[in-house]
């Protein structure tokens, strides 16, 4: 098969991620925050556009980096289960420290997710 393949439609390529620091400082600023227990989020709404992610982990988090890595997979694993329905959105995501990574904290993430794209 030649030519383009269709991009995958619950992927997180490029367009679904901030990768900008702008991005973050610009949310970090200006965009609406919500704490739920567990998580704080920086959003705002855009006019158009697939929903965009940005994750903030820090050592504080965790110490080790596969301890890191693991956090940022699970908040991308539960962001790429709700995306479609959060519509044109850029959200930051910052777990409260001691957040334990794993399906029990994807399960309680996606909920707050969608409560975001009301």
């Amino acid at each position: 098969m030649h030519g383009r393949a269709k991009p995958a439609r619950f992927g997180l390529g490029a367009d679904r991620r901030l990768g900008r620091s702008a991005d973050f400082e610009r949310l970090l600023r200006e965009g609406r925050r919500e704490s739920f227990p567990g998580f704080t989020f920086f959003h705002t709404r855009r006019t158009f556009g697939p929903a965009r992610l940005g994750i903030l982990v820090s050592r504080k988090h965790a110490t080790k980096a596969s301890d890191r890595n693991y956090l940022k997979r699970c908040i991308r694993e539960a962001f790429r289960m709700e995306q479609e329905a959060l519509g044109p959105i850029d959200v930051l995501v910052r777990p409260a420290y001691g957040t334990k990574p794993g399906a029990s904290m994807i399960a309680r993430l996606r909920p707050l997710l969608l409560r975001l794209a009301r």
